[in-house]
């Protein structure tokens, strides 16, 4: 069986491997993932294409370390109106994303990419719509108060794994891709790769 080795730190990401049954390895990427998309922005890329280039370099820097396994990279964008945002760096700032998302619709990027023997073999980009409910900043500050350093963890500053599906009013798309990982086209790479019996 081939090595499969997961690009990445999220711990969402491991725990939907893992639930899944796939035995894989974890190796973070170190791409600087501001100096990647800073001229994808500046060239008017849209935030799914930011997702896609940021997956991309993250499985082609970890494949150069992991032989011929099959790596797996994956990054996600947070699209409002247009404008793309990145995860919150302060709990001020995850503050008003929150409010500033509150009863809106945005559109969430899960962007994947697969790689083996330094080659990019695979690219998939998964997309839903997730609009939170009217929000109040006490009905926001008591949900910070709940998850805390957590927040920082997502783009949007909500997981709705946990107590942030409670900030929704409707979500229309994949539920592993919002976590991170769209696994059921994972799964089929990799099935197809000779990763998986």
């Amino acid at each position: 069986m081939t090595r499969i080795v997961l690009a990445s730190k999220s711990p969402t990401r491991g725990a939907i491997l893992a639930n899944a049954g796939v035995a894989f390895e974890t190796m973070p990427s170190r791409v600087d993932e501001r100096q990647v998309e800073a001229p994808l922005i500046a060239a008017g890329a849209s935030p799914a294409e930011v997702a896609l280039a940021l997956a991309e370099a993250k499985a082609m820097d970890v494949a150069i370390n992991a032989g011929n396994a099959l790596v797996v990279g994956s990054d996600q964008t947070l699209d409002a109106d247009g404008e793309r945002w990145d995860k919150p760096e302060t709990m001020d700032a995850a503050r008003g994303q929150l409010l500033s998302l509150a009863g809106r619709s945005h559109r969430l990027h899960t962007a994947v990419a697969g790689v083996r023997d330094g080659a990019l073999r695979w690219r998939h980009v998964e997309s839903a719509t997730l609009t939170l409910r009217s929000l109040s900043r006490a009905e926001v500050d008591r949900y910070l108060e709940t998850v805390g350093e957590a927040a920082l963890g997502s783009v949007g500053a909500y997981q709705i794994e946990g107590p942030g599906i409670q900030l929704f009013h409707h979500i229309d798309g994949d539920y592993f891709a919002i976590l991170g990982l769209p696994l059921l086209p994972v799964l089929h790479w990799l099935r197809e790769e000779g990763g998986l019996g």
